[in-house]
């Protein structure tokens, strides 16, 4: 059986669970984390002004958002909660468990077909002034937890360089 690393276990999840979406990883060796990031697209058929979080105005044709889930290792990495969707720990060169990377993609997939959805209202409803996603934590914690198995819990390894 193959070795898996917490990046390529995470490649293959996303490939192979999340095929509607365009999700990518990001590792970032210098700073310890592995970014999840995704991007939703929609329509603008009614060229909408739409400014996004830095002010910028937009009349585009099709509409681009971007997010992002964070991995991060408590000790050494430096991370701004506020740019993630979420940031979730794991535990140093022993990696994270198993069950939770499952439990991530299974939640991800459904936060961005709420999300599509949401955006698509969002650009036809005129009352609607902000679209974002939706983090639940319980949420999440209740698709790890799917996944968990009685006998124990494997854990993924943090990449090595």
């Amino acid at each position: 059986m193959k070795k898996y690393t917490m990046l390529t276990y995470l490649d293959q999840q996303l490939t192979k669970n999340i095929t509607e979406y365009d999700v990518a990883l990001d590792w970032n060796t210098k700073n310890h984390s592995i970014e999840v990031v995704f991007r939703l697209f929609a329509e603008n058929s009614g060229h909408e002004q739409i400014d996004d979080v830095a002010g910028t105005l937009s009349e585009e044709e099709i509409i681009e958002f971007e997010d992002g889930i964070l991995l991060y290792n408590p000790e050494k990495t430096i991370v701004d909660e506020e740019d993630y969707l979420a940031v979730i720990p794991y535990e140093g060169k022993k990696g994270i468990k198993q069950s939770l990377l499952d439990g991530l993609v299974d939640y991800l997939n459904d936060v961005l077909v709420e999300g599509q959805s949401d955006l698509l209202d969002f650009l036809s409803d005129e009352g609607q002034e902000v679209f974002e996603l939706k983090w639940s934590e319980e949420d999440f914690r209740n698709a790890v937890q799917k996944y968990q198995k009685a006998d124990g819990d494997a854990y993924i390894a943090y990449p090595s360089y």
